[in-house]
């Protein structure tokens, strides 16, 4: 099959720069249980990462065969995904980061996403479960009684994948063959990015941070110069703490970015910049709130200009504010999703001035509603006897 006209074919000059990952499905032990494969490939090399079957795809497995081939073959400098909800907090309910997520920001990995409905951006590791379903899992599946005797079959797959068998991609030549010149070998345990112990300890006591809210665009302002943290802590409140030439923004604790930090000549180099007297940390929504029913859809009306929530949260009840430049929806006093504004900003007068939205309008009698009010007229009492002196006209 041809492709699209306006498909374009691309790939990453070298091994180890970019690492596309996903999840496959569809694969049966003998007593028919239903187990998946997480997959990975090197986007240069074609080189497979990952191949590491599990039961369930969630965050823990998932995050688990991360971590291993981390410490495996190293790490990369960008893992692309599609948009799960295992590997990001996009489109979920919840403001996110995910375990996925976390442990990019920890190993210094930036997580590329897919834009929605564009499969073929994550091309070759889709080529990836093509290729490992017709020439292996066609052959054993409902074969292996356990987890551990498939993927000890898939192991032995894979090893003949990496290094034997010839690529079409790579004029004839095993991936092995181009990845070995990353130069990559086996790496310390990469710290396990678990809420409990997913933070590595700092030495000392650091200095004292002030704080910042993330703009739409994922960038913080400080001293007059924009740093980016990341747009998946848009709308989230972060502490900025700068020393050594560096300037480091936490969220809750944990570190989520780095950035060299910058200063205009002639001015000051402090380490750290003022910090302004009786200064406190607004909530997120300190400023007027309103609230919409979502629709079925899980969009809130503001202003005139839909704004999504998500699916999840079709038919709630959603908390609409303005916060750091920013439309920010809530549900039970948290954040959900921050849009950049798109509305008219003459029309939140009328919005913030109708906080439960407008009132709805009375439905009309249904069907089933007409003979009761046709029986009510019919045994309506008619007109008493006229008083007396009264003359009825006709």
């Amino acid at each position: 099959m041809e492709a699209p006209a306006d498909y374009k074919r691309w790939e990453r000059g070298r091994a180890m720069e970019l690492w596309q990952m996903d999840v496959m499905g569809g694969i049966h032990l003998a007593d028919g249980s239903v187990c998946m494969v997480v997959t990975g490939i090197d986007d240069h090399s074609r080189f497979v990462v990952c191949a590491t079957i599990v039961a369930r795809a969630t965050a823990g497995p998932v995050c688990a065969a991360l971590r291993a081939v981390l410490t495996r073959h190293g790490v990369p400098e960008q893992v692309l995904t599609d948009n799960g909800k295992v590997f990001t907090a996009r489109f979920g309910p919840g403001p996110g980061p995910v375990a996925f997520d976390r442990i990019c920001t920890d190993n210094g990995i930036k997580h590329l996403l897919t834009a929605p409905y564009e499969p073929t951006t994550t091309g070759k590791v889709e080529r990836l479960h093509k290729t490992m379903r017709r020439e292996h899992f066609d052959g054993c599946d409902h074969r292996f009684a356990t987890l551990a005797q498939a993927q000890a079959a898939l192991d032995a797959w894979v090893a003949d994948y990496n290094t034997v068998r010839p690529h079409q991609a790579l004029g004839g030549r095993p991936p092995i063959e181009r990845f070995r010149l990353a130069g990559t070998g086996p790496v310390a345990a990469v710290p396990t990015a678990a809420p409990a112990a997913g933070v590595v300890p700092r030495r000392g006591a650091r200095p004292p941070g002030i704080t910042r809210w993330v703009d739409q665009r994922g960038q913080i302002s400080l001293a007059g110069f924009g740093y980016r943290v990341g747009p998946v802590f848009a709308g989230q409140l972060v502490e900025v703490v700068v020393g050594g030439g560096l300037v480091e923004m936490l969220h809750r604790g944990v570190l989520v970015a780095t950035r060299v930090q910058r200063t205009r000549p002639g001015r000051r180099n402090s380490q750290q910049p003022r910090v302004q007297a009786a200064r406190r940390a607004r909530a997120a929504s300190t400023g007027p709130v309103v609230t919409r029913i979502a629709d079925g859809g899980g969009a809130v009306s503001f202003a005139g200009t839909m704004y999504q929530a998500g699916r999840a949260w079709a038919r709630h009840s959603i908390q609409v504010s303005i916060v750091a430049g920013s439309v920010q929806l809530a549900a039970d006093d948290k954040v959900i999703r921050v849009h950049a504004i798109r509305h008219d900003r003459i029309k939140e007068h009328g919005a913030f001035a109708n906080p439960g939205g407008r009132p709805r309008k009375p439905k009309p009698p249904t069907a089933s509603d007409r003979p009761a009010l046709a029986g009510s007229q019919h045994h309506a009492p008619g007109p008493g006897p006229h008083p007396p002196g009264t003359t009825r006209r006709r």
